[in-house]
Parts: structure tokens; C-alpha cells; sequence
């Protein structure tokens, strides 16, 4: 954890630690503040009272809570000398980056995976900012490969994640599990053969005609029916889509009654030591479906508001739910299945944290944070930790500061991007929501149409435009070439959008966010020779960004992102997720 700072031995500094997490067991083994009697403790003061065990003199304030609300503002921000990001994803560094460019408050940004780690120094007109380089977007797969032609288990994994929201949390239609009757490599057969007469008198007939959500409640949650519904009946209705198997290995459907004729609840608990590194057998995993519905169930009755789970990789029902899930699945189609910690491991998109890669990049952390409160910020330095030594037999690798690019969304003197999009189709909840927040990583957007009129599109004041959300564009007469003057107040952050109108886009997406963003693109090539050599001969590699299963937030005086990709291509690995001012 970059939590060193913490503990510098001048009295008269304040140090800041903001962090919404809680201390899970899985955190224990790559840091050094934290032990077993901490867990569920928050991060923010746990970290102090260890730090201070160090240095009884360090002034730390522990905050614990989201960086992203209004209470830690711009004046908040203007407060500190300097933020210190260590976050896991990249709504929240995004965030922090914004929040220290309009405080203007030099930030270094860090973040390790595996045996590789990073940190950079970022300053307003001088560096690159957290969004200077364009980001790999996050994987995603075609709707129709997830729900009807899964060849990896990444894909079965993904399919299990959606269940999981379909059956107990938020019923997103975007998740949808059941077959793609709509899927364009089924070439016209898809749909033209309803549900075999074998499905319609079985639970699945009404399935189609209710949420999954509604249906599983009314039949209790009964294991043998949603059993049977996804692994039975939605196989063979796939399987009468004959186009999808001409030149692929066809599904084979399970039946529950056959899959548990042998399973035992012994089989379960034998060898329990080695249970996380162990495959299960299919009636293994039929067994653990049939146990985590039950006890997923339950938690959810016990919330006692009519309200929804969310999916926690370390919550032990809901990652067995999907490990068996994604099991069963991977069976139906022919896919290698995986341990329970190896799904653990791809359903939370886990990179492997190691405890010394911490403490070093730590360590780089607090040698830059002392230059920039020294006031020799002009020796600052990126630095790479590299898996094997370079040319010049060195692992951690310093590159002088790129300057800021010119063409920036973020930073640059008046920020403006170009969107595509049918303004027929998208509505102003889609603006805000996929958009804005989305693709633009705003936190509280207000929008107005640049017509003369001062329309306003978007408020974020509660409730105000409501009644806009369900209205297309069109509606408010925004077409080819309008621009949107759109601003967050709450990270000082203003940028237009220029609507570029299209028929219709490739993969049938919404929107694409263009222009200068794209022009970004050209940009990362345009590196000093020094980053070059860092990134090409020192085994560099880009690292994805962890899904936000808990969003974290930086300490007091920062809001900041953490957690830059190894690689100075746009991909920022991960850090643990604490932020740190001083």
C-alpha cells in the first residue's frame, strides 16, 4: 500500500488518508499494516493506527469515504502539497485527476500488478495529465457469444455474473441470459422455431413472457427448475437454431435429475483445505448451484426491503454461485472448467498482488512526493518496475515527464469532443448515463443546448430534468452539428460536445465518442526515446483495469486516480485502493 508518506517524521505536516474500503481478508497479503484482527475494519483507520505505531508524531486525519462527493471539493483539494494515488479503478482515478488539475495540485499517480509497477508524477501545464493518452476501453464480448455460442471460459464466467443480477440483483436487460433469437450468425433460422412443446409445458414456457427476476421469485427460487430452465430447455431451444452448429461444436443440455444421482454433500466438504484449487465434478457443481441459490435466498429475505444483491467476489455464496454456474456452462459447450480460485480470480479480473512490488513502489512514491515538497519538482521522474532487468541491467527504469498533450479532453485550454450518434434512437438518459458519465467520466453533469435559447437538457440537481430522461435527443431539435455545453461542478470540469448525426454504427453501437479523443490515438507514439526504450525493452506490459467492486477514495486534499497502467500506453495496473495527501 502506498501508505509510507504517512509516516515522514516532520511534525508540522498534515497527512490525509480517504478510503471507502473496508479490510477483507484477501487484503492481507500484500501489505504490511494491516493483520487478521483488522478485517472489516475501515482501510483509512486501520492504516493510520498502524502508521502511527511507526511514528506517534505523524499528524494523520483518516477519512473514511468516497472521494467522490461534494464534501471533498476543489477547496478541499487546495488544502495539501501534494496527492498520492494508490487506486483500482478508473472512474475514481479519473476523477482525482480532474479534482487535482482544477485545485492545481501536483499528483503521482502509482500502481503495480504482479512483479511490475509504475508511478507518475503529474502537474497542471506541465505534464501529461491521468487522460492525456486514450485508455484501452474495457473488455466486453458480443451479447451474442455470451448467450449462445460461449468458447472460453471467461465466457461462461460473464454469463454466471449475469445470472447472478437477473436472479438477485439489478435485472438489467443489458444482461440478458437467455438465447439471442436475434443473433445475426443464426442467419434467419433464429426465432423461426418456438420453444420445443417439451419447454412449454415445462417452467420455462412463461419465462419468456415475465423477467427472470419475477419468474425465479414465483417458483421459490427452486434450484431443479432454474436448473433445468438454463441448462435444459434454453440449450435445446439453441440447439433448434441449427445455423450456429454447422461449424461449431453443438451444446449438450443437462437434465438436474440425471447431473445429481450421484452427488453427495460429502463430496462438497472432503478435502476442504485444497477446495479453492480443486475442479469440481458436474454433480459437485450441480450440488453448490443448488446451496448457493439457497443461501443467496436467504440473504436476500433478510434484507427485508424488496431490494437486490450485488455481486461480491469475496462474499462466499455469490462466488460459489458463479464458479458452479460457470462450470456447468463451460460443460454444456466442451470448455475447459476452471478451480473456484481461478474463477475468483478472472470473475473480479484479480491481477496478483505482491507485497514486496508494493513496498518498492511505495517507496518511488514518497522519493517523488519529497522532491515536489523540496521544491525540486524539475527532477521528477516516472519510473517503471520492470520484470527483468534492461540493457543497462537496471529493473526500475526513470523517464523524464512527458509535457501535457496539446489535444487533451481534460486538460487542455477548451476541451472539446465530437459524438456520433442517431439522435432518433438516443435519449438524454443514454447521454447521461453511457455518455457522460460513461464514456466522459463525469460524476454530476449538467448539459445545456447551445440553441440561444439556453435550453437545459441536464440538471444535477435532483428531480429537475427528470421528465427529459425517456425523450430522444430529436426531441429538443439536437441534430447534425449541434454542441452541447456540458460541465460538472463538482470537478471544476467543463468540456462541448459536438453531435456528429448517423444513421446507424458499426456493431450496432449507440454512440462513438471521436475527435480529439481520437486524435489521441496519434499521440502515444510521441514519446521521449528514453520512454520508449523503458516500455520496449523492459518487458512493460499494459494491464487492465480492475472492475470497481467497491469504489475507494483519496485522502484528504486529493481527488485523484491512482493506479496508472505499467505500461505508458493507455492501461494503468492496479494499486491497492487507498489515496494519500500530504
Amino acid at each position: 500500500m502506498a501508505i509510507n508518506p504517512i509516516m515522514m517524521t516532520n511534525t508540522d505536516l498534515v497527512n490525509s488518508k480517504i478510503d471507502l474500503d473496508t479490510i477483507d481478508v484477501s487484503n492481507l497479503n500484500r501489505q504490511f499494516l494491516f493483520r487478521k484482527e483488522h478485517v472489516g475494519k475501515s482501510k483509512a483507520l486501520v492504516a493510520k493506527e498502524s502508521a502511527q505505531a511507526f511514528n506517534p508524531d505523524a499528524n494523520i486525519i483518516a477519512h473514511h469515504g468516497n472521494i467522490m462527493v461534494p464534501e471533498y471539493g476543489v477547496d478541499f483539494f487546495k488544502k495539501f502539497n501534494v496527492v498520492m494515488n494508490a487506486l483500482d479503478n478508473r472512474a475514481a482515478r479519473n476523477h482525482v485527476n480532474r479534482m487535482c488539475l482544477a485545485a492545481d495540485v501536483p499528483l503521482i499517480e502509482s500502481g503495480t500488478a504482479g512483479y511490475l509497477g509504475q508511478v507518475d508524477v503529474i502537474k497542471k501545464g506541465k505534464t501529461e495529465c491521468y487522460e492525456c493518452q486514450p485508455k484501452a476501453a474495457q473488455k466486453t464480448f458480443p451479447g451474442c457469444t455470451i448467450r449462445n455460442t460461449p468458447s472460453e471460459p471467461i465466457h461462461c464466467i460473464v454469463w454466471a455474473k449475469h445470472l447472478f443480477n437477473q436472479l438477485f440483483g439489478e435485472d438489467d436487460p443489458d444482461q440478458e441470459v437467455s438465447p439471442d433469437t436475434e443473433d445475426p450468425e443464426a442467419a434467419g433460422d433464429a426465432g423461426q422455431s418456438a420453444l420445443s412443446a417439451e419447454a412449454e409445458k415445462d417452467v420455462a414456457g412463461g419465462i419468456k413472457r415475465k423477467s427472470t427476476r419475477v419468474w425465479s421469485q414465483e417458483i421459490g427460487y427452486d434450484p431443479a427448475k432454474l436448473f433445468n430452465k438454463f441448462f435444459r430447455d434454453d440449450v435445446k431451444y439453441l440447439l433448434s437454431m441449427e445455423n450456429l452448429w454447422k461449424k461449431r461444436r453443438p451444446p449438450v443440455a443437462q437434465d438436474w435429475n440425471e447431473v445429481c444421482q450421484h452427488s453427495t454433500e460429502t463430496s462438497l466438504e472432503s478435502e476442504s483445505g485444497l477446495q479453492d484449487q480443486r475442479i469440481w465434478s458436474m454433480s459437485e457443481c450441480a450440488l453448490m448451484f443448488g446451496k448457493s441459490i439457497s443461501q443467496l435466498k436467504a440473504d436476500l429475505a433478510a434484507r427485508g426491503d424488496g431490494g437486490m444483491l450485488v455481486w461480491d467476489k469475496d462474499d462466499e455464496a455469490a462466488m460459489n454461485f458463479v464458479t458452479a454456474t460457470a462450470n456447468i456452462r463451460a460443460h454444456i459447450y466442451g470448455i475447459v472448467t476452471k478451480s473456484r480460485f481461478e474463477i475468483k480470480s478472472m470473475a473480479g479480473n484479480i491481477i496478483p498482488a505482491i507485497a514486496t512490488t508494493n513496498a518498492i513502489i511505495a517507496a518511488l512514491i514518497v522519493m517523488e512526493g519529497l522532491k515536489i515538497l523540496s521544491g525540486n519538482f524539475e527532477k521528477c521522474r516516472n519510473v517503471f518496475l520492470t520484470r527483468q532487468p534492461n540493457f543497462r541491467k537496471r529493473l526500475l527504469v526513470p523517464c523524464t515527464l512527458n509535457p501535457p498533450n496539446p489535444k487533451c479532453y481534460v486538460c487542455c485550454e477548451k476541451p472539446e469532443v465530437v459524438v456520433k450518434l442517431n439522435p432518433k434512437h438516443v435519449t438524454v438518459k443514454i447521454l447521461e448515463d453511457k455518455i457522460l458519465k460513461g464514456g466522459l467520466n463525469m460524476v454530476a453533469p449538467d448539459v445545456e443546448v447551445d440553441d440561444g435559447k439556453g435550453t437545459i437538457l441536464i440538471s444535477s440537481e435532483e428531480g429537475e430534468t427528470d421528465d427529459n430522461h425517456d425523450k430522444p435527443l430529436a426531441t429538443f431539435n439536437i441534430g447534425d452539428g449541434t454542441r452541447l455545453k456540458c460541465d460538472d461542478f463538482l470537478q471544476a470540469y467543463e468540456v462541448v460536445i459536438t453531435i456528429k448525426e448517423v444513421e446507424k454504427l458499426e456493431n450496432e453501437a449507440e454512440f462513438e465518442i471521436v475527435g480529439d479523443l481520437e486524435s489521441l490515438l496519434d499521440q502515444v507514439a510521441e514519446k521521449t526515446d528514453e520512454q520508449k526504450k523503458a516500455e520496449s525493452k523492459n518487458g512493460v506490459v499494459a494491464m487492465e483495469d480492475e472492475d470497481v467492486v467497491m469504489e475507494t477514495t483519496p485522502t484528504a486534499g486529493t481527488k485523484r486516480k491512482a493506479s496508472q497502467e505499467i505500461v505508458s500506453t493507455p492501461k494503468k495496473p492496479r494499486h491497492d485502493d487507498d489515496v494519500i495527501v500530504l
